[in-house]
């Protein structure tokens, strides 16, 4: 089959391969065209973005597969190295049949399950790194929609190698989060990354799995049961087309993803240098709120989220997930209820209550003159605040005067005292 008799087909590579839904506005040709552009051009590149929106996805792949177009060269030459004297279309079917074995789609900017928030990665810019640029197409597996899980999303991220603290707050991340109607995104990465997503799935919400790698492949290897329910309960999620190894480099590449999927980015732990401070980074670039959660000052895994927090305009720390719905969500619905130290029977005492209780003498009893006199109030005032301070069990009044009260354990300690004398 040839590109063109490809293009003819309709909608059929997704309605009967991939089982995607192709918006009208968007002809199966331009879809066809960015399908193909993924596989034979690495995903991020930010001169092929910019050719796909100035010219179409399908002017662009005629100009790099039939013509000597000096402005695609470069994409010429990466294009011929993956092909290898294949025609495109064979890649493209194989593509499509992959996706199909391990029930993925594939969707493409005009599709209605299109995640708007990956559009803000074209305001990146980086000129040491030119793979920024939104994705062409996304391979998807799951069947729910990643234009609704992202509305209200948060990426959690840390280090790999994470402590069993990190592990404990990341569980508890997602596990709450989920319990408040938020989707958890990460990247499906052993340590913090495996904890987010199984806390989000045991308080019965989705998670974003984004992957390095080709939808078709589980990698680590470890996660394959992992992701296998994540698909059920959320998305897996990736950028490269089925098959492909997840390369070094993808993996920063993936971040800008990650970063963008969330309405703001959580940094559980991370090394000073690490994938989850490059997220971190990208989001902030983006205008995503950042968050941190400390750790031990001589914690290896905590030293790049302080440094985060040290850095100008630095992270927001949390501590809970509700501080972390309080700073993304609606504003002046979504707060965090207060934190409340443990009540003590002191914090009930009036001003003048609590000075008079303070010159109490503990040893001897003293008299209303003297503790008014320490207490500097009238002793009409003294009287008064010591009538009342007896009636609550602060104080003990005696023939000479007033005491402070034992407290009921103290009574038991003395008593066991007495009988190990005994």
């Amino acid at each position: 089959m040839s590109i063109d008799q490809l293009h003819a087909t309709g909608a059929a590579p997704f309605s009967d391969t991939a089982s995607s839904t192709v918006a009208a506005s968007m002809r199966p040709s331009e879809v066809t065209a960015r399908i193909a552009l993924s596989l034979i051009t690495e995903p991020g590149d930010r001169d092929i973005a910019d050719l796909v929106e100035s010219d179409g996805g399908e002017d662009l792949l005629r100009r790099i597969l039939d013509s000597e177009d000096e402005h695609t060269a470069r994409a010429r030459r990466f294009a011929r190295a993956r092909l290898a004297d294949r025609p495109v279309e064979t890649l493209v079917d194989d593509a499509l049949r992959r996706a199909e074995a391990c029930g993925a789609r594939v969707l493409t900017p005009h599709d209605p399950q299109w995640p708007v928030e990956v559009a803000d990665l074209a305001e990146l810019y980086d000129e040491a790194d030119l793979l920024t640029a939104p994705p062409l197409c996304l391979w998807v597996r799951g069947e729910a929609s990643i234009a609704e899980l992202t509305r209200r999303s948060v990426s959690i991220v840390g280090a790999r190698e994470c402590s069993p603290y990190g592990h404990h707050v990341a569980t508890e991340f997602g596990y709450d989060l989920a319990q408040s109607g938020w989707t958890v995104v990460s990247g499906g990465a052993f340590g913090i990354d495996a904890a987010a997503h199984r806390g989000a799935l045991a308080g019965g919400g989705p998670t974003i799995a984004v992957l390095a790698c080709g939808i078709d492949r589980a990698y680590p290897a470890g996660h394959s049961s992992l992701f296998d329910e994540i698909s059920v309960n959320g998305l897996v999620v990736s950028e490269w087309p089925p098959g492909s190894a997840p390369q070094r480099h993808r993996f920063l590449v993936r971040n800008r993803v990650i970063a963008a999927l969330g309405q703001g980015v959580v940094v559980v732990e991370a090394a000073l240098r690490s994938g989850a401070r490059h997220t971190a980074r990208r989001a902030s670039e983006l205008e995503r709120p950042v968050m941190v959660v400390p750790g031990p000052i001589n914690s290896r895994v905590s030293v790049g989220v302080h440094q985060l927090a040290r850095s100008p305009g630095g992270a927001r720390i949390v501590t809970r997930a509700a501080e972390i719905v309080e700073d993304l969500g609606r504003l002046g619905t979504d707060l965090a209820p207060p934190l409340i130290g443990a009540t003590r029977p002191h914090d009930t005492l009036r001003p003048v209550e609590a000075r008079v209780l303070d010159a109490v003498p503990a040893a001897e009893a003293g008299s209303i003159a003297m503790i008014a006199a320490q207490a500097g109030v009238r002793p009409s005032e003294a009287a008064k605040a010591l009538e009342g301070l007896a009636r609550r069990g602060f104080v003990v009044g005696t023939d000479e005067g007033f005491t402070i009260a034992a407290r009921p354990e103290t009574h038991a300690r003395r008593a066991d005292q007495r009988g190990a004398a005994e």
